[in-house]
């Protein structure tokens, strides 16, 4: 791992006006005091009991603390600035709801400080250990990913586990918690509800956002009154997605398409099937995007897949509920086009024939992003412990994601084992990492702490 020298401007300058704080804040928490004995700025000696649970909203800074103050035991709350003055700048000294406070840190004790019903309070005067500041602003200047790395090897398996399995629950309950505000958008359809996650997770990124709005726009009730008939449900779905509009296909292959009897008969259906069911116009062709995209993960190919495995009514709901094993949902989730786009990844455009059935690490990235957190949401809302277990089970039983953050961890001795392990780490990353939330990561307190 190389470490670059380049600093971000714009981070520095975070770090020198609002860390100071948030660095006493998590020294107090995690008790990385000074080693020489702790004085109230009226000479008598403290010590640090339990530092108290961190309160993230309104009110003192730490709730429940134990502190032994001049040989008398106190529990009550703490609260910390970077100076003294700061109690009265945010207005603590009329809020009745700091008279609990019993002790006031400071990185700087510039005056006295009174609680409302005029209670004199006992101040200590605490400095950020130099290593924590040092480490700190390491973390937040430097380009590397990880940050943490030169700690990383040296991790206890113990503190390895411990955090990870936290991430992938925090993940999980993420993921989960979006089933289930699709869930309160379709007035709890689960059927539906599927239907959107799954079609989701075929734009395999950089279509997502696309196919969520086609799935939410598709008349799914229309769908399934043809659904015996392949063709129609391709028509529907291609047509919604506004890839039947003569706009839509590719200059280089536009009049080859127009001149296509299987593209011009998809035409007919969808107007046909518009004009039945009265539907909305289609998407904006424009939603779709293919620059740096392979052919496989074309929309038209994407969407045919979907379509046949609509028509053979496989991947439902209670297909899922039932399955148990990664063989059982990799049989539901596998699909091929019809025949017509076995030679094709757009209309006109004719290619070698290829089944283009769904690849195993495709259907296990759908296993990964749809059926885990709809199991683990199913779960959630019926208290049923068994489901969101399976869930668990499922991402422990399938490989890995490969990565680029997964490619990262493992330069730095970090080896994701299974799917859990890999969403743990992206969990870490986006929630974490590159928010610069170092202070909140397990991995990042081993680094804090050490004397490197």
């Amino acid at each position: 791992m190389v470490q670059r020298e380049k600093t971000n401007f714009a981070r520095t300058i975070q770090i020198n006006n609002n860390s100071v704080e948030l660095l006493l804040h998590y020294a107090w928490k995690h008790r990385l005091l000074p080693l020489h004995e702790l004085r109230t700025t009226d000479g008598e000696a403290v010590e640090v009991l339990d530092p108290g649970l961190h309160n993230h909203d309104a009110g003192p800074d730490f709730f429940n603390a134990k502190v032994r103050i001049g040989g008398t035991s106190w529990v009550g709350n703490v609260e910390l600035h970077e100076a003294s003055t700061d109690w009265y700048r945010h207005g603590h000294h009329t809020d009745p709801a700091y008279d609990s406070v019993i002790l006031h840190v400071a990185t700087q004790v510039d005056t006295d400080v009174v609680t409302s019903n005029g209670r004199r309070l006992p101040q200590l005067q605490l400095e950020v250990p130099e290593q924590v500041r040092q480490h700190y602003e390491r973390l937040c200047q430097t380009d590397d990913y990880p940050r943490c790395w030169p700690v990383v090897p040296q991790l206890s398996a113990l503190t390895v586990h411990a955090w990870m399995s936290a991430l992938v629950c925090e993940r999980l309950n993420e993921r989960a918690s979006h089933c289930l505000e699709v869930l309160k958008s379709t007035d709890g359809d689960w059927q539906r509800t599927l239907f959107i996650i799954l079609a989701r997770n075929f734009g395999f990124g950089l279509n997502g956002d696309a196919f969520e709005a086609w799935a939410r726009h598709l008349p799914l009730h229309a769908a399934a009154k043809h659904r015996d008939d392949l063709l129609q449900v391709e028509a529907l779905f291609l047509g919604t997605a506004g890839l039947l509009e003569p706009e839509a296909v590719p200059a280089p292959t536009s009049e080859a398409a127009q001149a296509d009897p299987y593209y011009q008969h998809l035409r007919r259906e969808w107007e046909f099937l518009h004009h039945k069911f009265q539907l909305p116009p289609p998407l904006p062709y424009s939603r779709w995007r293919y620059l740096r995209l392979r052919p496989q993960n074309f929309p038209h190919l994407r969407l045919a897949q979907l379509a046949r495995l609509f028509h053979e009514g496989r991947g439902g709901f209670d297909t899922l509920l039932a399955a148990t094993t990664r063989q059982q949902l990799h049989e539901a989730f596998d699909t091929a086009p019809s025949e017509y786009w076995q030679t094709h990844y757009l209309f006109g455009a004719t290619t070698p024939p290829n089944r283009k059935r769904l690849s195993t690490a495709s259907r296990d990235l759908l296993i990964i992003n749809t059926a885990v957190p709809m199991l683990y949401a199913v779960g959630l809302q019926r208290d049923d412990e068994a489901l969101m277990q399976r869930a668990v089970d499922l991402l422990e039983a399938l490989p890995p994601e490969r990565n680029f953050i997964t490619r990262q961890w493992q330069q730095c001795g970090l080896t994701a084992d299974n799917a859990a392990d890999s969403q743990a780490l992206i969990q870490l990353k986006r929630l974490y990492c590159d928010r610069n939330d170092c202070l909140r990561c397990r991995f990042a307190y081993e680094y804090l702490k050490s004397e490197k």
